[in-house]
């Protein structure tokens, strides 16, 4: 009986290559067939992500620690804290997600069912960081969307490879850009946010919601009043570093001419309109009485 011809392999260097069977350094198939998904697996070239993606996580505050931010608050409960002092409590975790590989081997080793209540974790692109007032930040928004804690972790699966896929960046105007995704535990949900850079980009917040909605399964979808959009610059708690305070205002400034113009603009299309069938009118009353 002639021998089976010896398979030779690369890169699979923890196969065994003999081929006496009597040997007691041959591995049984079972194992061979183990040897060899493992080691075809630590050959396989990474996937790359489009960008460099870091994990964040915000820690849970203490007693005391609350009770000095409550001191520090201002008329009516506001935040007075400064980005700084907010920074504190963030830990940006060690590494960063390069590749396709790297993201499912954070995501398998993160369980959110053990992420304690008003704690939050973030994954937000290579040199933005979760925080209103970071200068990459502080013109843009977010889409907040409250889902159950049953359905939170599917959902926070699906939004990161949304953010990670580039899939949400595909649907933003030109010169808008995905900041990074976050999930936020509240008593009995999971607030599940997409941040992004300009606020003043309406068809960008549009595309991100529609976008959203369009890829989640019907059992993962918030109803209509469990989400909303809001600017970093409206919450109570924002405080824009002065150094940034013209560019925030610079931006009001130009939201509120195109509001103005857009105005003026139904205003006169009302107006013409309304001409328009003023005129008709008059001229089937003219026809009327010719007859």
């Amino acid at each position: 009986m002639s021998m089976r011809p010896t398979l030779f392999t690369r890169g699979l260097s923890g196969l065994s290559q003999s081929t006496d069977a009597n040997s007691p350094s041959v591995a049984s198939p079972a194992e061979q067939r183990d040897d060899a998904k493992r080691n075809f697996l630590k050959a396989m070239r990474p996937l790359p992500t489009q960008h460099y993606w870091h994990v964040w996580f915000d820690r849970q505050r203490d007693n005391q620690q609350q009770q000095q931010q409550q001191q520090q608050s201002g008329p009516g409960g506001q935040q007075t804290q400064s980005s700084g002092e907010y920074t504190a409590h963030l830990e940006q975790l060690p590494g960063r997600i390069e590749s396709v590989q790297d993201f499912w081997r954070y995501h398998n080793n993160t369980p959110i069912d053990q992420i304690k209540m008003r704690e939050s974790i973030y994954l937000f692109k290579a040199g933005f960081r979760p925080v209103w007032e970071d200068r990459r930040n502080v013109l843009g928004g977010a889409w907040t969307f409250r889902v159950p804690k049953s359905i939170g972790p599917d959902v926070w699966t699906r939004v990161q490879l949304l953010a990670v896929g580039e899939k949400l960046q595909s649907v933003l105007e030109e010169g808008d850009q995905i900041c990074g995704v976050g999930l936020s535990v509240r008593f009995n949900s999971h607030l599940i946010s997409i941040w992004h850079r300009d606020s003043s980009r309406k068809k960008s917040i549009d595309n991100m919601l529609q976008c959203v909605l369009e890829e989640l399964p019907p059992e993962l979808r918030p109803r209509p009043d469990n989400y909303f959009y809001k600017r970093h610059a409206d919450h109570a708690g924002f405080k824009a570093p002065p150094e940034l305070q013209a560019v925030i205002d610079s931006q009001r400034a130009r939201e509120a001419a195109e509001a103005k113009a857009a105005a003026e603009k139904e205003a006169q299309e009302k107006a013409s309109k309304q001409e328009q069938q003023e005129q008709q009118q008059e001229e089937k009353a003219d026809g009327a009485n010719g007859a």
